[in-house]
């Protein structure tokens, strides 16, 4: 049965959008039909890193101009893209309404669509309350920094608090090492779990590395490679953490349409 995962983060600048790209398009590149939708919507540039030029975005759904299935944008591997435009004022600050239509549109790609995965805005905003709750497994990306650490924990604890939401999956980004992220996350999963009532998942961590910052700056996701390295098998590792486990069963609007999955995506 097909699933969600949203991709979230405290704050900017930890590599959410190229953490949900690079997981995108291992997902689809294993088989799954995979759909990757931006909601970071104003700012958004996930189709920058993927190196193409959407020529429809949400605010022409929005405007009833399109459906969501007319802003598929083919990517490597077979991933679909839907864009979130960039920019443009008019998306900038939707209503609640609107984030609601956005996110019971998605029922359409369900016949077509394994696995969705929203990159939605950084911080706690309502916003990203919304986009996160109405998936199935959040992800939540991490760096080693105090600041990150204290953002993150807002966000949970607002999504915990406001939607109900008590199972998170965590990604350390920019680690010097397997057991230094490992360390990151005991410490954040510690701090929480003394305040909250919630479920943390680690599914890995992506090293610090140059040749991650050179995909970017050549918009080139480090996926599309033909050579394996180690930040690609990182990101399989990520990627495949995300195919089981518990899922949030909220009482709100879903992505595709679905009121629960299977432990397993198989």
């Amino acid at each position: 049965m097909a699933f969600s995962v949203a991709v979230a983060s405290g704050k900017g600048g930890v590599g959410k959008t190229s953490m949900a790209i690079n997981i995108a398009l291992s997902l689809a590149k294993m088989g799954y039909r995979t759909c990757l939708l931006d909601t970071d919507f104003g700012v958004a540039n996930a189709h920058i890193l993927l190196g193409i030029d959407p020529k429809q975005n949400m605010s022409d759904m929005l405007q009833n101009q399109a459906s969501l299935v007319d802003l598929c944008t083919p990517a490597p591997f077979g991933l679909k893209f839907i864009s979130g435009g960039s920019g443009m004022v008019d998306i900038l600050n939707l209503d609640s309404a609107a984030r609601f239509q956005i996110v019971r549109s998605t029922e359409t790609l369900a016949q077509s669509t394994d696995i969705l995965i929203v990159d939605v805005p950084a911080g706690a905003s309502d916003a990203t309350l919304n986009f996160v709750s109405a998936a199935d497994r959040p992800l939540i990306v991490l760096v080693g920094e105090p600041t990150s650490f204290m953002d993150a924990y807002s966000l949970i604890k607002a999504a915990f608090l406001e939607a109900d939401i008590k199972h998170f999956y965590l990604a350390v980004n920019m680690a010097n090492s397997e057991a230094q992220a490992q360390d990151h996350f005991s410490r954040f999963r510690d701090i929480t779990n003394r305040f909250l009532d919630v479920q943390l998942t680690y599914v890995g961590h992506i090293p610090y590395s140059n040749a991650l910052r050179k995909s970017v700056i050549e918009r080139k996701p480090i996926i599309t490679r033909p050579e394996p390295s180690r930040e690609s098998v990182a990101f399989q590792k990520i990627s495949k953490g995300l195919l089981t486990g518990p899922v949030n069963e909220t009482n709100g609007i879903r992505y595709l349409g679905a009121r629960n999955v299977q432990e397993n995506a198989s």
